[in-house]
């Protein structure tokens, strides 16, 4: 591998390779092994998110710093980005990217639901493309996931670190879940990785291609898959295959050819790579208001009018985000609509990834794919999982077909009223789009619609499509009546199971028995059968069959779709207790001649069948209603005296329909309480969910503050240790010296002293801050104390020789105590004995 190329200030930005790092709780360590191993000179710029106490300053760019070889400075919104720089986000701020610039700004949404890495790493998708590098690295929850998944489809290189190596690896592990994540490293190992990944492109940014090489691997993938990729983009194969190379650390592509000779399973995670796409529920929402405002309607008013659906194609669902998108955006326009002004929804979605497509009918999406819907569509059209993360509503998903589907080979949905292709075209080269746009053309009905992403036009073709909306690529099919030129169908075939018996004769029509089948059981279903729901467990609706509207009823209020509520009052007593018995034993229960109303005229049949096949319907009932016929009006006969009702009886009934009545209101009472405290719960629930997604968050900014805090202790701690180990060398180096010193504050107060000043005043301990004229001295120095005061007001020494009153003379030196900042605190005394100095000189003088 050729080394990193280094980057002058003539390098374009573009050119530069930016480096995304994200933590949250635990992320101080990793950080700091990441950073303290990258070289100097590597040739990227580094960028830090870490999840923040808003409310506090940071120390984390200090903290780095220690760790690092390169510059680290807290990022400003309009710096520039430079090459071997790390560039920490700064408390309450959301870092991106844009123009080889940075832009800092105060986040829009609230503390608790701020995804900072996930922004940053999607504004170095979208700035820097494949130049563009991912980390994420210890923390909770699961951000930074969605952000390596669109670096990952630029194709950028991802890196997540090994959950077992992490303090808290609630985050590597939703990023590794994703697929989105290239490499999987100890956090010390993953910049010789990156370097190495760097290294591979040529300076032009993009990577060297050896076409030949690129086509037997494009060969074995088209052996493997049944999937031929050769009229895709050639710089877009090269540069994801390329990615490969780097991430197996190979020397070239015709390496990695051989490498997947040998490597069946590496040709299944080339074939994914190549076919990464981003999406997510309502991206680019101005394209979604023009949907919902202009087009939607005026697609739902033609069909309501000339009856039937409207059917729309999603092709390059991926997971299926834009699918329910779609369908969400339709059930919201069309609940505005009149009943007579509606019509029904039937969504095709498909793609190359079956991967993908089995994830899209599950309806299953983590938490933050559903950031982006806002708290009402959210609780409209999703459920919460009790494993964390949403599911579509069943209606919705109801909607929404899901196939695997080769826009290139196989033939196309026809009869569409709209088409979405975004994103889809820029991968195919300039042929495979001249041959696919007349194709979509054939696909869809006289006024249908087409929507292509932001980067994407249908060519110079107008007698095909025309513009409705050009900023949102929204294009109307044309019906001019010009000829577009012949339409090229698919025509690769994959290989058959088993072999094809060709039939020498077709029979007619209408004599087919497999036809017929179907339109009578429709028929005899139609005429014959009685009205019927089927129910779950707790009684909400699945399914009705026929007309039930005599028997359930929706009840007023918010809606609410169980059969408990719906249900006629004379009813819902014995059918709810007998669809409890029915589930419970698995069996079916008979209720004859239930009273349709409280005078009892019209009566019904209930059946309650506890459902046990087939497997998939298992736990569910189904509840059949059926009409009693009314009894034929016969001749009355005179009563007889024996037939007179006994008025004891007739007294006991009528008590026992009022009290029968009574229970019926009370429970009617007591289950709409049960309902209002039902809702109250939820509420409470979701308001509960709120702030425990806020506790979250705090937690995560408290540990983090707490990592830089044991690392700033650490480091006062080790501060403390050299002070004392310096105390205790002056300490030494004074007693050493073998002279007196005493020194004393601005006040005259003892600070502290050595143990030879013992000779000449007596101070313990317990002295240290009392004041010199306090204290006992041999000194036969009465000016002592005024002289200290004479230093500190001129600043001048003063060195007088003193006797003591035990015959010991002294050079008493006094002189004013500087510290290192040019401040003076107080006065150093010394007291230098010259006893045998001034007996000799004695000793001079009389000789």
């Amino acid at each position: 591998m050729a080394d990193a190329p280094s980057l002058s200030p003539s390098h374009k930005p573009r050119d530069l390779g930016v480096v995304g790092l994200g933590a949250s709780a635990g992320g101080l360590e990793p950080l700091e092994q990441f950073l303290a191993a990258v070289p100097a000179d590597s040739g990227l710029a580094y960028l830090v998110v870490q999840h923040l106490d808003p409310t506090r300053e940071t120390l984390l760019h200090e903290l780095l710093a220690r760790a690092c070889p390169m510059p680290v400075l807290l990022a400003v919104d309009g710096q520039r980005i430079e090459a071997d720089t790390v560039y920490v986000i700064p408390p309450d701020a959301e870092l991106t990217v844009n123009a080889g610039a940075l832009r800092v700004a105060r986040p829009a949404e609230p503390r608790g639901h701020r995804w900072p890495i996930d922004a940053l790493l999607r504004s170095l998708a979208q700035a820097f493309g494949a130049r563009a590098v991912g980390v994420v690295l210890s923390g909770m929850g699961s951000d930074g996931a969605q952000g390596l998944q669109a670096i990952q489809a630029q194709g950028g290189l991802t890196l997540a670190q090994t959950p077992e190596s992490a303090s808290f690896d609630a985050m590597p592990k939703s990023a590794i879940a994703t697929g989105g994540v290239d490499i999987v490293a100890l956090p010390a190992e993953m910049p010789a990785r990156i370097v190495a990944a760097a290294g591979g492109p040529a300076p032009g940014g993009e990577p060297v291609a050896d076409h030949a090489a690129l086509r037997r691997i494009l060969a074995l993938l088209r052996e493997h898959t049944r999937h031929d990729l050769t009229q895709y983009k050639s710089n877009t194969l090269t540069r994801r295959v390329a990615r490969r190379v780097a991430v197996h650390g190979l020397a070239s592509m015709a390496a990695y050819a051989e490498f997947l000779r040998a490597n069946v399973q590496e040709l299944d995670l080339l074939f994914k790579e190549l076919l990464i796409g981003v999406t997510a529920f309502f991206r680019d929402p101005e394209v979604w208001q023009v949907l919902q405002q202009r087009v939607l309607p005026e697609l739902i008013a033609r069909q309501a009018a000339q009856g039937g659906p409207l059917r729309a194609w999603v092709a390059g669902c991926s997971t299926g985000e834009e699918a329910y998108t779609l369908a969400m955006a339709f059930t919201e326009v069309v609940e505005t609509l009149p009943a007579d002004a509606r019509c029904e929804l039937q969504v095709f979605a498909t793609d190359l990834n079956a991967d993908a497509i089995a994830a899209a009918r599950t309806g299953c999406y983590p938490a933050a794919a559903a950031r982006d819907l806002g708290p009402q569509r959210l609780a409209r059209f999703f459920a919460e999982r009790p494993g964390g993360g949403y599911r579509v509503d069943q209606r919705l998903r109801d909607r929404v077909l899901f196939a695997q589907h080769d826009l290139t080979q196989d033939p196309p949905f026809t009869r569409l009223d709209l088409v979405s292709c975004r994103n889809l075209l820029i991968y195919f080269d300039a042929a495979l789009q001249k041959r696919l746009i007349p194709l979509l053309h054939f696909a869809m009905r006289p006024g249908g619609v087409l929507l292509l992403g932001s980067s994407e036009t249908v060519g110079r073709v107008p007698a095909l499509f025309r513009p409705l909306e050009p900023k949102s690529r929204l294009y109307r099919r044309g019906d001019n009546g010009s000829s577009p030129g012949p339409v090229v169908f698919p025509t690769a075939r994959r290989p058959a199971a088993r072999a094809t018996s060709w039939e020498t004769t077709l029979p007619p029509l209408d004599a087919s028995p497999a036809n017929l089948q179907p339109l009578a059981d429709q028929l005899l279903l139609q005429t014959f059968a009685p009205p019927a729901v089927l129910v779950n467990e707790a009684g909400d609706i699945l399914y009705i069959s026929g007309r039930t509207g005599r028997y359930l009823e929706p009840a007023a209020g918010k809606a609410n779709w169980n059969v408990h509520v719906m249900a006629q009052p004379s009813l819902r007593t014995e059918l709810g207790v007998a669809l409890r018995q029915a589930l419970q034993a698995k069996t079916t229960l008979e209720l004859r001649g239930l009273p349709l109303d409280d005078e009892g005229v019209a009566l019904v049949d209930v059946t309650v069948q506890a459902v046990l096949r087939p497997k998939s319907l298992e736990g569910l009932a189904m509840i059949v209603f059926r009409d009693v016929p009314s009894a034929t009006p016969r001749r009355r006969r005179r009563a007889r005296p024996s037939e007179t009702p006994d008025p004891a009886v007739a007294e006991e009934l009528l008590r026992s329909r009022q009290e029968m009545q009574a229970l019926r209101h009370a429970m009617r009472v007591s289950q709409e309480e049960l309902q209002a405290a039902n809702e109250e719960l939820q509420s409470t629930n979701e308001e509960l969910q709120a702030a425990n997604e806020e506790l979250m968050t705090s937690k995560e900014e408290a540990q983090s503050m707490i990592e830089e805090l044991q690392t700033i202790n650490g480091e006062l701690q080790s501060k403390l240790d050299d002070l004392a180990l310096a105390q205790s060398d002056m300490q030494n180096l004074l007693n050493s010296t073998d002279i007196a010193t005493l020194f004393l504050d601005n006040d005259g107060n003892v600070r502290r002293y050595t143990e030879q000043i013992a000779r000449v005043i007596h101070l313990r301990e317990s002295d240290i801050g009392r004041p010199l004229s306090e204290l006992a001295s041999t000194l036969l120095y009465p000016e002592l104390h005024a002289d200290v005061k004479e230093t500190l007001r001129t600043l001048a020494f003063s060195e007088k020789q003193i006797a003591t009153r035990d015959g010991h003379w002294y050079n008493v030196r006094i002189m004013p105590y500087r510290t290192l900042a040019n401040v003076i605190q107080g006065v150093v005394i010394t007291f230098v004995d010259i006893t045998v100095a001034k007996e000799l000189e004695a000793r001079l003088r009389k000789a």
